[in-house]
């Protein structure tokens, strides 16, 4: 049953922050998703902040052991899930507590009293009831006892032990935000009956709970006002609601049906890239050969031979596996055979905080393999352009004959926003240096006078056969070689080769200003984050700041050095200790160049970064 919306004249907001919070198993990413789908058809621009425990089996009830999700809305660009949030939606006791510092001053929370126990508190490290002691008063709280209610809603339904039962009072909590910002539940009504069509029982649960929370929401006092957000301005076209990693997916796919090759994938699973290698597995029909390997170094060499045997040959991982898959890398680099490594980078050395997002593996990129052995680098900052440089991955890794690592983080891979879908007749066209015949004498270590990519000779093709391994080869003929001017001409030659690169991707550009007092720098992830910050400068009437992105990241833009000599300082913002800022140093000198580093396993706020900017104006 799908419940008609009550007729009222609702509030419009130009944005709001919303944020779910609550245990692990309180479902608050299905939460968090089902209302980021329904307002992005709706036709809000949305961003998203999906923010996972470290520990997932860790205590319930316990402070580190929430599981939370953000989603901001509007009717303008949006381009963070923003700082502080209009509304918090608190399960437990420990999901207000370690989030209540986000809560703006005067705005809602919405709780569940069912869950303020003595045990609960206790666990939350509450000496006293928060909703008892006065500590809240500078916000609107509405006490809900959600869990009861959802039981009573649930009485004559058959077929529910008492956890199941339970666990839909995630829905209660949605369908009275569905109500508080005038969205239909239409959407995750078609969503319940498609996932759960085996189970009749759990769909009529899930739907009842949801309408009985947007009833009770309806005739609650406690909200005296609707709110809602008008349909954002997009260029026109078919959009749909994407993740980072299902972007990266597609992308390879699209660069797969481009390049005329099978895609294959060698993956270890357990990594915040999992979902690719999940995505992939989907599309058996476009050719797509996946290997879920048993360890990191078994996914990435089998991708190499999948490459040797000409397929377009991914694998993924995150930090850890990196560093796993080095000599690998170092294979395929000496080797010359294309292949793209997705790293989606998270927290901390060893294990680490593997569910946070962080930019600190971008050294490890550059130079973490034995010898001389570089690789193109680039980054991609969005989750919608995931697609677009996981394309670019796979370009270059077959026009070049060369690694490419991908760079992603947990912020955008995890995160949502629209995607306008694209035609395969839009994409650019990709070229590989597959040779399947012989025009007089055939080397294998012949190489493109311009690119310096070798050429590509696949395995049973008659009169092409070489060598392949990691022994030093002989610059013509691929045999093994111990000439010591050989091996330095190759090593060169290998270097030359990733420089040339920058002849075949696009120039650094700035946005806001191409010249003046202060340029902002940024790369991969932290683009929503920056763009953000130095757009509101503008709007204040801040002159003479610009932003300059980096997708690009080894070799740089070959204007790189041009664009940052225009401003009198620049500031290099990461989600590290100061790495790329490393990177700059090393390849320009004379430059005024500060840092602004935050290494908290989250992505920059806004305030943080607008405060930064304006000392440095100063």
């Amino acid at each position: 049953m799908v419940i008609k919306q009550p007729k009222h004249q609702p509030e419009i907001l130009e944005a709001v922050i919303i944020r779910f919070v609550g245990d692990s198993g309180d479902g608050m990413q299905l939460t968090g998703t089902q209302f980021s789908d329904t307002s992005a058809m709706f036709g809000n621009d949305i961003a998203t902040f999906p923010n996972y425990p470290a520990e997932i089996r860790a205590p319930q009830g316990s402070l580190y052991g929430v599981s939370g999700f953000q989603v901001h809305i509007g009717s303008v660009e949006i381009s963070t899930p923003g700082d502080e949030v209009d509304l918090l939606v608190a399960m437990n006791p420990a999901g207000l507590k370690t989030n209540l510092h986000a809560v703006k001053p005067g705005h809602t929370i919405i709780v569940d009293t069912d869950a303020f126990t003595k045990k609960n508190l206790e666990k939350a490290q509450y000496e006293a009831n928060p909703l008892e002691d006065g500590s809240l008063a500078n916000y609107r709280v509405i006490e809900v006892a959600m869990t009861s209610l959802t039981k009573e809603a649930l009485k004559d339904i058959e077929g529910l032990d008492n956890k199941s039962i339970t666990r839909t009072k995630n829905m209660f909590a949605l369908g009275m935000v569905y109500w508080m910002y005038d969205r239909s539940p239409e959407h995750t009504i078609a969503f319940f009956n498609k996932k759960f069509k085996s189970s009749p029982a759990i769909i009529e649960a899930n739907t009842k709970v949801l309408n009985t929370g947007l009833y009770f929401a309806e005739t609650l006092e406690l909200i005296p006002n609707v709110y809602t957000i008008s349909p954002a301005k997009m260029a026109s076209g078919t959009y749909r609601i994407i993740m980072g990693n299902t972007a990266t997916a597609w992308g390879f796919l699209a660069a797969a049906e481009k390049s005329g090759l099978e895609l294959f994938l060698g993956s270890y699973p357990i990594t915040p890239a999992s979902d690719i290698l999940h995505e992939l597995v989907k599309h058996k029909h476009f050719g797509v050969k996946s290997l879920q390997a048993e360890d990191e170094i078994a996914g990435i060499t089998s991708a190499i031979g999948a490459s040797f045997a000409g397929d377009l040959a991914i694998t993924t991982t995150s930090g850890p596996g990196l560093a796993l898959k080095g000599e690998a890398v170092g294979l395929a680099m000496i080797i010359e055979l294309p292949l793209v490594i997705v790293n989606v980078q998270r927290g901390g050395p060893s294990t680490g905080l593997p569910t946070k997002t962080e930019q600190s593996d971008l050294l490890q990129a550059l130079y973490g393999r034995n010898g001389e052995s570089p690789v193109i680098v680039i980054a991609a900052s969005t989750p919608a352009n995931c697609f677009d440089y996981a394309y670019e991955a796979a370009k270059l890794t077959l026009e070049h004959m060369t690694p490419v690592i991908l760079l992603t983080d947990g912020y955008i891979a995890n995160g949502s926003a629209p995607w306008k879908i694209k035609s395969a007749n839009d994409m650019p066209d990709i070229k590989n240096n597959i040779v399947t015949k012989v025009d007089g004498d055939w080397h294998p270590y012949e190489r493109n006078e311009d690119s310096l990519a070798r050429n590509w000779a696949v395995p049973g093709t008659p009169d092409l056969e070489h060598r392949v391994g990691g022994l030093e080869k002989d610059r013509i003929s691929g045999n093994v070689s111990y000439v010591p001017e050989n091996h330095e001409y190759m090593t060169k030659i290998r270097a030359e080769k990733i420089k040339r690169v920058q002849n075949y991707i696009p120039e650094l550009t700035t946005e806001f200003a191409t010249k003046g007092d202060l340029l902002v720098v940024g790369w991969g992830g932290t683009y929503g984050s920056l763009h953000s910050a130095v757009k509101h400068l503008n709007e204040e009437g801040v002159e003479n700041v610009g932003y300059a992105h980096f997708n690009y990241i080894n070799p740089l833009p070959k204007n790189t050095e041009a664009v940052l000599k225009q401003f009198k300082k620049i500031v290099v913002c990461e989600l590290n200790s100061g790495q790329f800022s490393k990177v700059l140093k090393m390849n320009f000198n004379g430059l005024d160049l500060s840092q602004f580093n935050k290494v908290q396993g989250l992505p920059f706020g806004n305030s943080e970064l607008i405060e930064k900017f304006k000392q440095l104006l100063k």
